[in-house]
């Protein structure tokens, strides 16, 4: 239903068409938007499975390999082992912009390009379980920064496509429907007063026929 506060004009006729043709096309882009959102979040699902499954995976071979050193060495040995460790690990964080949505990208930095250097410890009193345990927990590491990406991508693409469902929703159903009703209103309001305006016209010809020539 239009407002009942709207002038039935030409120049608000026009304005609503206007208006009404900027709010058709932000409904087409933004339905394009959640498409694309759509899409883009179908893909990181499947790379989220696929990555889970993955360190999952990883980290119980990790465990696995831990509780085998630890059957094999004392448990004052297996602390003094990793009491101080002599890699370090920095996180870098960026953003980057998909689809106006600022998604985080990590950057993972290790204290040394060495590789050895993930072990903190000499071998002579280790066993080989506890290196196969650190290998398998330093690999997993990056993977579960890379998961950590990823879910939280997934949770701003999330909110990004809800809110604009929400918007072309609020087009389709609310916005663009009055404005339609609102023309329609205007443009019968005019074409009554056009009507209007030729019976008085067509009134007022009989008239001044009748005074001019004495018509009945």
């Amino acid at each position: 239903m239009p407002a009942s506060n709207i002038k039935p004009t030409r120049m608000e006729l026009n304005r609503t068409k206007a208006r009404l043709k900027t709010a058709t096309r932000g409904h087409k882009l933004l339905k394009d938007k959640r498409d694309e959102l759509m899409r883009q979040f179908l893909a990181i699902i499947k790379q989220n499975q696929e990555l889970r499954q993955k360190v999952e995976k990883d980290l119980a071979e990790a465990m696995s390999a831990m509780s085998a050193a630890s059957a094999v060495m004392s448990p004052e040995m297996l602390e003094q082992a990793l009491l101080y460790p002599k890699q370090s690990v920095e996180v870098g964080l960026e953003l980057k912009n998909v689809m106006s949505v600022e998604v985080p990208v990590y950057e993972f930095r290790t204290k040394s390009e060495d590789p050895g250097q993930i072990f903190p410890y000499g071998y002579a009193m280790t066993s080989g379980e506890l290196d196969d345990a650190v290998g398998l927990f330093s690999e997993t590491l990056r993977d579960m920064l890379e998961l950590a990406r990823v879910e939280k991508t997934m949770q701003l693409l999330a909110q990004e496509i809800e809110k604009t469902r929400r918007r072309v929703n609020a087009l389709e159903y609310v916005m663009i429907p009055d404005m339609q009703e609102t023309i329609r209103y205007i443009t019968m309001k005019l074409e009554e007063n056009e009507r209007g305006n030729i019976t008085r016209l067509m009134k007022v010809k009989d008239t001044i026929l009748q005074e001019a020539h004495g018509y009945e």
